[in-house]
Order: structure tokens, then C-alpha cells, then sequence
């Protein structure tokens, strides 16, 4: 089961840091992925982690501004927002697989694991 926690909101410019934390499953050897969405639109891929070897992969929009990182011992995945702007705003899902290939790791259908979701919300 997967938790996601730590939104709230934020003014543009503002920093945030959300969490996913694992119980009753390890994180190893798995791959970590937050997604986002808003209100009629697609869930889309923000970045994700690979446990094994602790690469990273961002979405173009997030590059720069978003550090994705994994606490082993606490079985945590983390998502640093720095520098939010109002279309970041939207409900953040976390999600974790043990088997995905690099070309689907921005797929959310090849996740089999979900957490439940935070709400960020960045004013302007």
C-alpha cells in the first residue's frame, strides 16, 4: 500500500516537498512514479525513480525545479517542488512498480501500484 502525503498550498515561487511512503512492500528494486492531475485532463508523468540504482527521470515541464529521491531505510520516495507555479497545481499520485522498461516509465497504465493521491495547490 502506498501513502502519499504533504500537500497543501503554496504561493508561486514557493517551495513544497511530498511524500510516498510504502507499507506492507519495499521500495527495492521497485520503480517510483509521481503523476498529476487536474480536473478533466489525463493523468500526467511528472518523474520517477529507479530503487536500483537511484536514477532519475523528470517530465520537461518539471526539469530544473522538481527533485525526486528515496529514503531506502524508510521505505519513502520524496518529490522537492521548488519554484511552483500556478499550473502546477493538482492532485499528486504516487505510484510504484517492480517491472517497467525505460520506455514505459511515463506510462501510468504500467503501474500497478497506487497511492491515494495529495492535493498541491500553487496561488498566483
Amino acid at each position: 500500500q502506498l501513502q502519499a502525503s504533504g500537500g497543501g498550498l503554496v504561493q508561486a515561487g514557493g517551495s513544497l516537498r511530498i511524500s510516498c511512503a510504502a507499507s506492507g512492500r519495499t521500495f527495492s528494486g521497485q520503480t517510483v512514479g509521481w503523476f498529476r492531475q487536474t480536473p478533466g485532463k489525463e493523468r500526467e508523468f511528472v518523474a520517477a525513480i529507479r530503487f536500483n540504482g537511484g536514477h532519475t527521470y523528470y517530465a520537461d515541464s518539471v526539469k530544473g525545479r522538481f527533485t525526486i529521491s528515496g529514503n531506502n531505510a524508510k521505505n519513502t520516495v520524496y518529490l522537492l517542488m521548488n519554484s511552483l507555479r500556478p499550473e502546477d497545481t493538482a492532485v499528486y499520485y504516487c505510484a510504484a512498480d517492480s517491472s517497467i522498461i525505460l520506455s514505459s516509465i511515463r506510462v501510468p497504465s504500467m503501474y500497478d501500484h497506487w497511492g491515494q493521491g495529495t492535493q498541491v495547490t500553487v496561488s498566483s
